[in-house]
């Protein structure tokens, strides 16, 4: 069976990911430093020495807080604005592969953030929605299908169009864009996490849309729920997913800033 060039680079692309990222990114550099230190020490630890500081660099709150604050810039959306459009688009965030109280996968974390502020988008707006995120690691349900479930199920949101086919951010543009512009819409209301909004929103504009960005679930305000008061500045959970989805983000910009 011939090998598709277009999902090879996208294997690729998902494998520099999880060892550019934490935690496995850190401890790479902590690894090799400590390998390069059997023969050179002073360079290996360093080298060692500078993971340990990558690490913290990504889980203190100060530092992640820094780093969101180039991503998180849109405002919240105006409903005046979104009235505006023709159609709400939610992307797809992940899913969960063991769900056994829903019967099989379902939505994650992400996914079921955005969903939540689409489903209100919607029946504040009246607009109809399109969601979109496809089965990138093969799997055998898209994202959009279970997406477009727990709208209809759990939130009692219809859904006009269902997008299955795309494996990252720039596919569900356009892709999605093929289905906006059959039906005559040309401006959309983007919901997704606003760390993610500048990538995403940019992508969808190249695809030929017009957007007003919805971000939802913002990941630099302030979080009480790892620490006991006064202990804000040190790291815990949040701040260290919260320093992922950064370093995830950055590294996107500059990959999608690379393959444009």
């Amino acid at each position: 069976m011939p090998f598709d060039p277009a999902e090879l680079a996208f294997l690729a692309k998902k494998l520099v990911s999880v060892f550019a990222l934490p935690p496995l990114g850190p401890l790479v550099v902590i690894m090799v430093g400590l390998l390069i230190g059997r023969r050179h020490r002073r360079g290996g630890l360093a080298l060692a020495w500078g993971g340990v500081a990558l690490a913290l660099v990504l889980m203190l709150p100060t530092s992640v807080a820094w780093m969101l604050r180039g991503l998180e810039t849109a405002p919240p959306v105006s409903l005046n604005a979104a009235r505006e459009a023709g159609a709400i688009v939610i992307l797809g965030g992940g899913k969960r592969r063991y769900a056994p109280e829903y019967g099989g996968e379902s939505v994650n974390r992400l996914s079921l953030e955005r969903l939540r502020y689409g489903a209100r988008l919607a029946r504040e707006t009246g607009l109809p929605i399109l969601v979109t995120g496809g089965a990138p690691t093969g799997s055998e349900q898209p994202e959009a299908g279970l997406m477009q479930a727990t709208l209809e199920i759990d939130f009692n949101v219809p859904v006009r169009w269902v997008e299955s086919a795309s494996r990252d951010t720039r596919e569900n543009a356009l892709f999605s864009a093929v289905h906006l512009r059959a039906a005559g819409v040309h401006r959309i209301v983007l919901v997704t996490h606003a760390a993610h909004m500048g990538r995403a929103q940019a992508e969808f504009e190249a695809a030929g849309l017009e957007v007003v960005p919805a971000p939802t679930a913002w990941l630099s305000g302030p979080d009480s729920d790892d620490h006991a008061p006064g202990l804000g500045m040190l790291p815990g959970a949040s701040s260290a997913y919260a320093g992922w989805f950064a370093a995830h983000e950055w590294l996107g910009r500059l990959a999608y800033r690379l393959t444009r």
